[in-house]
């Protein structure tokens, strides 16, 4: 039985990192984000301009989760990993759960292995074989697709043998072409997106995903991330 040291989130990637993690100034958005309540601001399209698209967010993300996780993450840095490091996690976050989406979307449950826990795999699978094409199409996120990211919670834990693990909960916001009844997703966001021709204008639905990743960090284990818990509202449920 796990004995819970410090709580806040969980999450666990794969392969590479790098840019910044939380809200930029707001006059440097261009994707919707959670404003203070948790959920995504109002986004408007405004570049008409050739083969380009934009979306101005108004929002900021709420500033206790925010301080309560940099005072984790310092908690990891400080007992864990001197080397951790938060833009890099992030990046590497997007990474795992645009090809974990994909491979979802494409029923390539196998190729979830050494990524997502077996118990996950067969969790998700059972879900999205009763899933219409259009509904595991929505599943499926490309990067540029990503509108925001952000850590929803972190937990740093041991169990009765003394093994140490960390957990950090990702929430992602991104866009899908996906044709989705709007009586089977309600309360989502719909966007005109403005691409090429101002008079020419596609609409995307946003959708939201939680990822929670963990890794072990016992001496002598593997320095690797695995998602424990996926989460499509509206899609998986």
């Amino acid at each position: 039985m796990l004995r819970s040291v410090f709580r806040l989130s969980r999450y666990c990637g794969r392969g590479p990192l790098y840019p910044p993690w939380g809200l930029p100034p707001a006059s440097s958005l261009s994707s919707p984000g959670p404003s203070l309540n948790g959920r995504p601001a109002r986004g408007y399209s405004s570049d008409p301009s050739p083969a380009s698209q934009r979306v101005v967010v108004v929002g900021l993300p709420n500033p206790f989760i925010w301080c309560r996780t940099r005072i984790y993450f310092f908690l990891i840095r400080a007992y864990f990993d001197k080397d951790f490091n938060v833009a890099e996690f992030t990046q590497g976050a997007k990474q795992a759960f645009t090809l974990v989406s994909k491979l979802m979307s494409e029923r390539k449950f196998e190729e979830l292995e050494n990524l997502v826990t077996n118990e996950t795999i067969r969790d998700v699978q059972e879900k999205c074989t009763l899933l219409s094409d259009n509904h595991r199409d929505a599943l499926a996120a490309s990067s540029d697709d990503i509108m925001y990211s952000t850590t929803g919670d972190v937990a740093i834990y041991y169990d009765d043998n003394g093994r140490k693990f960390v957990s950090i909960l990702m929430r992602f916001w991104y866009l899908t072409y996906a044709d989705l009844p709007d009586e089977d997703l309600e309360g989502t966001k719909v966007f005109q997106v403005v691409v090429g021709d101002k008079n020419v204008k596609d609409t995307k639905r946003l959708l939201t995903a939680n990822y929670e990743f963990r890794r072990e960090f016992t001496q002598g284990v593997k320095p690797n991330w695995i998602i424990t818990r996926i989460e499509h509202p509206k899609l998986l449920d």
